[in-house]
């Protein structure tokens, strides 16, 4: 089930801000289309969503462009001084990472919402269990913007001692998602589908690859 799929994100000498959601850099990084359900399914084009990638001598940046044709699932009162749990529930674009190849059972997890609201954490994966570090503090900040049709977030995240700065040519493993909409109509896409019985990201067989390229 392991996947070869594989993402090559361009270095940046430019250090951006989250808030950076139009600096011409991006211009520079190809789209990932994010097409499909977790099942494989298609999602309906409305749903549709494109991720871009880029890393610097400080951290990685990750823009995600997503197509709103629907009422957005979103808090009344967003905070987005600390982490929000329950993120997951609502409208939000994620990023899995696994900085050690040969440990993808060991990731982390971060999730951005078009309120800025955002959620990091650190997963271990073990037999029969899902064992999450809550209290993870990965310096993360994130950025959003409501347009017609469309919203567009990024979230960018420092190297530090967990997650290290990578060298060129390193391969981690990565999954992209996004969930949107509501009740029976809750949609959870994938870039690498996981093929599970329920809708579930936490399969790290499925994870493609993340190439830190020139």
């Amino acid at each position: 089930m392991s996947s070869t799929a594989t993402i090559e994100t361009l270095y940046t000498a430019n250090d951006l801000a989250a808030a950076d959601l139009d600096h011409a850099e991006w211009n520079r990084v190809n789209a990932i289309p994010i097409t499909r359900y977790w099942s494989g399914n298609p999602a309906p084009a409305d749903r549709h969503a494109e991720a871009q990638i880029l890393w610097s001598d400080e951290s990685l940046c990750v823009r995600f462009v997503c197509r709103q044709a629907e009422p957005l699932i979103v808090s009344s009162n967003p905070q987005t001084e600390t982490k929000s749990m329950g993120l997951w529930d609502r409208d939000v674009c994620e990023a899995f990472l696994a900085p050690d190849s040969e440990q993808p059972h060991h990731y982390f997890e971060f999730e951005a919402a078009p309120t800025g609201e955002w959620v990091d954490l650190g997963v271990q994966l073990k037999p029969g269990q899902r064992e999450t570090d809550w209290a993870f503090d990965s310096g993360m900040t994130t950025s959003a913007r409501i347009g017609e049709n469309q919203v567009t977030i990024a979230m960018r995240i420092p190297w530090g001692d967990r997650i290290h700065k990578p060298q060129r040519g390193e391969r981690w493993r990565v999954n992209l998602f996004r969930c949107v909409g509501s009740g029976e109509n809750r949609g959870y896409l994938a870039w690498q589908p996981t093929h599970s019985e329920q809708p579930n990201f936490h399969v790290p067989e499925a994870f493609g690859w993340l190439v830190f390229g020139e």
